[in-house]
């Protein structure tokens, strides 16, 4: 991962995360699945939307590592550098909250989601945060000197905002801007968003041919996963693609894989227990905070620490996700659908969206740090306590109303 003036922070890490803007599950993702966890009054399920506020502090923690230079501190420092993993959490949450309708419909024998209500709900959830988010970023930085910041200018403005800022070469010397860095994983997730209507058809009605074959399904889906290691060894072994090309979605499309799965594994009634997963979940975390995945950024130089990345962190964030999905009772999901955890999981998206702007603010108006120096719990803690309510205010501003 790469920090804030490398260009390349995690966001999704998205997605995002769900990814960094999918709402928590309604009702009518949940019925006939009792074991996706209990569902709220308003037709929420608690547990996956407390786990948003879990990825979304890992994304923080790992920035505020970043900023005060403590990912050169030996093995610490990478284990700080791979809190990345809140990204690929978001991303799995994605895949398994908006593959689950197409699921759900294809058991049942009924018709697939309306792509028009699918797009709509897409664009209102995450663009009115977002924009105003960008247009702030930028208003701020034009009356700030935070460094290079490439991306200030007309043509980074409407990159960003339309979410294109990585499709291009050069992509940390052009587009690039400050308070934003962490938004190509947000463009990653978008680029999700307009797939997956696309791979829904291609897995349901043209491999499975309109009927209810989960095997195949399932089958399907390990070859899409196979799409992000094939992309890797393309954009380390050729030069004709951007620079920016690791950042796309093909690289990351195996953690939104893993999300699918668990939603078709939800709807044939399969279990994972959180006392199994969790644990093997910290085990391949400390496992992939060792060299063979690489360096500390974002996109590692090596094709076999890529893959290697790639891999752990899809089965890291899909065994984190899993207990929730598949359900069952326990101290995990209890913790992450308490009340604290859930209220932080409404803001979750908005959290991700603001915080590295608060954190340059925090790091050299409030604590009068330099860059790369300072504490990492005290910046944290600080940029999270004032985070909070600039995330609430934009969720409250911003979100979208029900009649």
């Amino acid at each position: 991962m790469t920090g804030p003036a490398q260009g390349a922070v995690t966001g999704p890490a998205q997605g995002a995360v769900t990814g960094p803007a999918q709402g928590a599950v309604t009702s009518a993702g949940a019925v006939g699945q009792r074991n996706a966890g209990a569902v709220t009054g308003v037709g929420r399920v608690p547990e996956l939307t407390g786990v948003r506020a879990l990825a979304a502090i890992l994304v923080l923690a790992t920035h505020a590592a970043y900023t005060t230079g403590k990912y050169t501190h030996g093995y610490l420092g990478v284990v700080y550098s791979r809190m990345e993993i809140g990204v690929p959490i978001f991303f799995v949450l994605s895949g398994f909250l908006l593959f689950g309708p197409w699921v759900r419909a294809a058991a049942a024998g009924a018709p697939p989601p309306s792509l028009r209500r699918y797009a709509r709900h897409r664009v209102r959830r995450i663009m009115p945060p977002y924009v105003v988010t960008v247009l702030a970023a930028y208003l701020i930085y034009h009356f700030r000197d935070a460094g290079p910041n490439p991306g200030h200018s007309w043509g980074g403005l409407l990159r960003n905002l339309t979410l294109t800022q990585i499709y291009t070469d050069s992509y940390l010397y052009s587009h690039l801007h400050q308070g934003l860095t962490q938004m190509w994983s947000l463009a990653v997730e978008v680029a999700f968003y307009v797939a997956l209507p696309v791979l829904a058809f291609l897995l349901l009605a043209v491999l499975c041919r309109r009927r209810w074959r989960p095997g195949l399904l399932l089958a399907g889906l390990g070859g899409v996963a196979l799409i992000s290691p094939a992309w890797m060894v393309l954009v380390h072994t050729t030069d004709f693609l951007p620079d920016g090309a690791p950042l796309w979605l093909p690289g990351y499309l195996a953690w939104f894989v893993g999300g699918m799965v668990l939603a078709v594994l939800a709807a044939v009634g399969v279990r994972v227990y959180w006392f199994i997963a969790i644990p093997l979940a910290v085990v391949c975390y400390f496992i992939v905070s060792t060299p063979i995945a690489g360096e500390p950024t974002t996109s590692p130089t090596g094709l076999a620490q890529a893959v290697v990345k790639i891999a752990f962190y899809a089965v890291i964030a899909t065994l984190v996700v899993a207990p929730l999905a598949l359900g069952n009772s326990g101290a995990y999901p209890r913790l992450l659908g308490s009340r604290p955890m859930v209220w932080l999981g409404e803001i979750s998206y908005e959290i991700f969206l603001v915080h590295l702007i608060v954190m340059e603010l925090t790091m050299v108006e409030i604590l009068h740090w330099r860059v790369y120096t300072g504490s990492m719990p005290v910046l944290f803690i600080v940029t999270l306590a004032l985070t909070i309510p600039v995330a609430w205010v934009l969720h409250r501003f911003t979100r979208v109303r029900t009649i």
